[in-house]
């Protein structure tokens, strides 16, 4: 006898492929709709060999999301900056409006142009408030008139601008520490922050070799072209750091020491000054990387053969020492205090941004390369 087994009732073929249709036509509307609304964000997947171009996008799901907002948060509020984003953006602009400088040797005898006063007039053309030190106050106050009344009476050599920013003159001896202090507080309480510091003073110093230097002038120099770049960083320093930080600003402070083309290189006919001059360049370096985290960049100007009141002062420059000093240079001219200013002013502003522990030569070429003979 045999069993009769049922069949079940399956639907056809046809059947089958009909429902599937319309399933995934209801799934694509579904899916189009959900989108449409509201879109969900997206991350890249980068594979290693992402240099190729390759990546895939897939939704990021809302709870990831969300996690990950929180953790950048948590991070901001942890380190006071978001560090998933760039330390910069934008442009850097030229403008030194709202900043505050001390600019130190910022005087020179009557109205001749040094470093100093070249660089306490650029910095102040450009809107800066400027504190110009020097140890005797009638120089310093010239450089304090000259910068008032730019754009109304020009000097010799300087531009007919308008002035963008106040300057005050002070009195002080920066190898001592209390008047380095003072130097300071005098900035916060006339103008309520510091932002730069440019480290000019310097002399030639004592004269002779190792064999027959005088030994005091050998210290005393030390503490001129040295020392005092020191103490007035370690007061300038902690006055930068109360500066606000942000992402667009991550920097609150810029130091520019003075150094020389004989701290770069030897030749020079006495020992101290290539001597200082090459302790400025490796100090500069150790304050960048000592003081870098804080957002304080430090850098060193080396000026070559300038034409200075610093070299012509003395009255020992004669017209064949000139030109051979100007002979000396790649491009064949000479520079004077505004090349020397104009490396300062960039690096003090914003558009060295990103540009510390360097050390600029100031010396149309005179370093770059041996002078080769003449082939004419």
């Amino acid at each position: 006898m045999q069993t009769s087994i049922a069949k079940p009732n399956l639907p056809s073929r046809e059947n089958t492929c009909q429902n599937m249709a319309n399933k995934m036509m209801i799934t694509q509307s579904m899916l189009l709709l959900r989108h449409t609304k509201s879109p969900k964000p997206t991350t890249k997947l980068w594979f290693p060999y992402h240099n190729q171009g390759l990546h895939l996008s897939r939704p990021l799901s809302s709870t990831r999301a969300a996690s990950r907002s929180q953790q950048s948060r948590n991070s901001s509020t942890t380190t006071g900056h978001n560090h998933q984003q760039p330390a910069a953006k934008g442009r850097p602009v030229r403008d030194l409006r709202g900043k505050v400088a001390i600019v130190t040797g910022a005087g020179s005898q009557g109205d001749d142009i040094g470093n100093g006063r070249a660089t306490s007039i650029l910095l102040a053309e450009d809107g800066a408030s400027v504190i110009c030190v020097d140890k005797q106050f009638a120089p310093a106050k010239r450089t304090v008139s000259m910068i008032d009344d730019m754009g109304a009476n020009p000097l010799p050599n300087v531009h007919h601008v308008p002035r963008r920013g106040n300057a005050i003159a002070i009195e002080a001896d920066v190898t001592s520490e209390r008047d380095c202090k003072r130097i300071v507080e005098k900035a916060i309480s006339s103008f309520g922050r510091l932002d730069i510091l440019v480290n000019v003073v310097g002399i030639i110093g004592a004269k002779g070799t190792a064999v027959d230097v005088d030994v005091s002038e050998w210290a005393k120099g030390l503490e001129i072209n040295v020392t005092s770049m020191m103490l007035m960083a370690r007061f300038a320093i902690p006055a930068m750091m109360r500066n606000e930080r942000s992402d667009n600003q991550p920097v609150c402070g810029s130091i520019v020491n003075i150094g020389s083309v004989a701290g770069l290189r030897g030749g020079t006919p006495h020992l101290f000054y290539p001597t200082s001059k090459g302790a400025v360049v490796n100090m500069t370096r150790a304050m960048a990387a000592h003081h870098g985290p804080d957002g304080i960049r430090v850098n060193c100007v080396c000026p070559g053969m300038l034409f200075t009141p610093m070299m012509y002062g003395a009255g020992n420059m004669s017209s064949e020492k000139r030109e051979a000093r100007r002979k000396r240079s790649l491009l064949g001219t000479e520079g004077n205090a505004w090349d020397c200013a104009s490396a300062i002013r960039f690096l003090a502003g914003d558009e060295s941004r990103w540009i510390t522990g360097a050390i600029l030569t100031v010396d149309a070429g005179a370093t770059a390369a041996v002078s080769l003979p003449s082939t004419n």
